[in-house]
């Protein structure tokens, strides 16, 4: 097939490929922001009971058929990934009907156990979703460009958790069961339109080449690349051509394969780890327990008379500098004001992380802000802590300077995660792997993500009830450990092509000549394999 022949269709922009699979993330973060609004409303509790057990159950289904969606979408392989559209049946189709099922299930539920169910679907799709979109958009981004592309992810999760707060907000003020059913019923729309949209997206080359329909790779890489690029483009092919054909020769399809070199075992140790120590951050046990009771709480957000809480939130964030929510604050605030505060303090971390894609992460690279991440997250929940220690939140004597304090800390936790573990994360763990176990060792990182995130959730805030200000200090130990793993242990992966990442990790295969192959990459790795085992 003669790639200066690519239909005009095939040969749009990357970029406007790309934010189709945002819709993926996007309905990632809208189904567990809904929630969290959902399960405090009136009606809500009238139909379902209150019962704190129940709103566990609820949270804790869904996260477990997120760890089983991406368990399964891996074992799947990349022969039914989000790139394989020739498949009768794909993975992101899969997820996409399991969203659409699960929402539905749970929009109509009349009883407890239709909504727990369609919560598990509903989390089977997220979990799928979560595992096939970064690999996809790490399999055609180029290079200079992977880490913006890549992540776009955190940045749909984040506007999905935006629009999740503000629906639920909005969603409160009706005096009905259409208050609950409505916003669950809106999970719909992002699910039917990335079905929609994933029938316009190329294949992936990487997967075409492994699978030897090396003419349909040639194309899909001149398509990528777009009119113009011709020369980059059979470049980038012959580069992915020779290495993975390769790694076909000795590749396996177990997950001992993830282990069976010291480079393989350094790939899965990076991967797995940079999405657990993201856990290890406190975002999530802050986001779960200390963000909603400080604002429910805190004396200087209830307080109407010495202090207006909407002039004090307006002044913290302007000394963070990062915009002003007056005109918008002033306009809604009212006895509801800690969900607005909620759905405010959503929108900082997204703000912070589109910043920090467009501009730094594919120049200063992954493990630079990875530490320094870390590294703030010690001073961050080290402040917190003390705030809480010297002012409880039920204390008769007000400070509230040192409440302002807090609520800063918060919203600053927010933004240094959005410049650090919230995009890196999702980049470093599916660009570190080859080909022929990208999508094994994206499955067990992500499945790693889900798994360390509902222990998270679970222990956040039984911690917190009883050692209080205490459990802060697990995070700051916690960091302090990433941070110093970080720095060791973890390579640099900026601008380096998916086939550099075998010099990267140390398994030293040279690109084969087109005219002379050789198969002395193949013999190094068997090399490596054998000294490992």
């Amino acid at each position: 097939m003669d790639p200066q022949k690519a239909s005009p269709r095939a040969r749009k922009s990357l970029k406007r490929k790309t934010p189709t699979l945002g819709w993926g993330c996007f309905t990632t973060l809208s189904s567990l922001g809904i929630i969290a609004s959902v399960i405090t409303m009136q009606h809500y509790t009238a139909h379902f009971t209150d019962d704190p057990s129940l709103q566990g159950a609820v949270v804790s289904t869904f996260n477990g058929g997120c760890f089983f969606g991406a368990m399964g979408a891996g074992w799947l392989g990349r022969k039914r990934t989000i790139q394989s559209r020739a498949q009768k049946l794909n993975t992101p189709k899969v997820g996409c009907i399991f969203a659409l099922w699960g929402a539905s299930m749970q929009a109509g539920a009349s009883n407890v156990a239709t909504l727990l169910v369609g919560r598990i679907i509903g989390g089977i799709s997220i979990g799928i979703l979560s595992m096939t979109v970064p690999l996809y958009n790490t399999e055609i981004a180029p290079p200079k460009n992977r880490g913006f592309l890549v992540g776009l992810t955190q940045q749909m999760l984040g506007i999905g958790f935006i629009v999740a707060n503000w629906v639920g907000y909005g969603c409160q003020f009706i005096d009905s069961d259409a208050s609950w059913r409505l916003p669950l019923s809106l999970q719909l729309v992002p699910a039917f339109l990335l079905l929609l949209g994933i029938q316009f997206l190329p294949n992936s080359p990487r997967w075409l080449l492994e699978v030897d329909r090396d003419e349909e790779a040639n194309a899909a890489v001149y398509k990528l690349h777009g009119k113009g690029n011709e020369q980059a483009a059979e470049l980038e092919y012959q580069e992915m051509y020779h290495t993975i054909k390769a790694e076909a020769r000795i590749r396996t399809r177990s997950l001992r394969s993830l282990v069976s070199t010291p480079a393989m075992t350094k790939r899965l140790f990076v991967a797995v780890g940079v999405q657990v120590f993201t856990q290890f951050t406190g975002i999530n046990g802050m986001n779960i327990h200390y963000s909603s009771h400080f604002a429910a709480k805190s004396s200087i957000l209830k307080s109407s008379t010495t202090l207006d809480p909407r002039c004090i939130l307006v002044s913290v964030l302007k000394d963070m500098r990062l915009f002003s929510f007056k005109g918008i604050m002033f306009a809604i605030f009212g006895d509801r004001l800690s969900d607005s505060i909620g759905s405010i303090y959503g929108a900082v971390g997204p703000i912070a992380n589109l910043f920090f894609i467009i501009l730094l992460l594919d120049r200063v690279g992954r493990k630079k802000p990875l530490v320094f991440g870390a590294t703030s997250f010690v001073c961050t929940f080290s402040i917190l802590a003390a705030i809480v220690a010297t002012n409880p939140l039920d204390s008769p004597n007000v400070n509230h300077t040192a409440q302002r304090a807090g609520i800063a800390m918060i919203f600053l936790t927010s933004v240094i995660f959005s410049l650090s573990f919230g995009p890196v994360s999702w980049v470093l763990a599916s660009e570190v792997f080859p080909t022929h176990a990208r999508a094994l060792g994206t499955m067990v990182a992500t499945c790693s993500n889900w798994a360390f995130n509902t222990m998270i959730g679970q222990v956040a805030p039984i911690g917190m009830d009883r050692v209080g200000w205490k459990f802060y200090m697990l995070f700051v130990a916690l960091n302090l450990v990433d941070m110093i793993i970080i720095a060791v242990f973890f390579p640099e992966t900026k601008g380096k092509t998916l086939e550099d990442m075998n010099e990267v990790f140390g398994d030293h295969i040279t690109i084969e000549s087109q005219d002379n192959p050789s198969v002395e990459k193949v013999e190094k790795v068997e090399h490596n394999r054998k000294e490992f085992a």
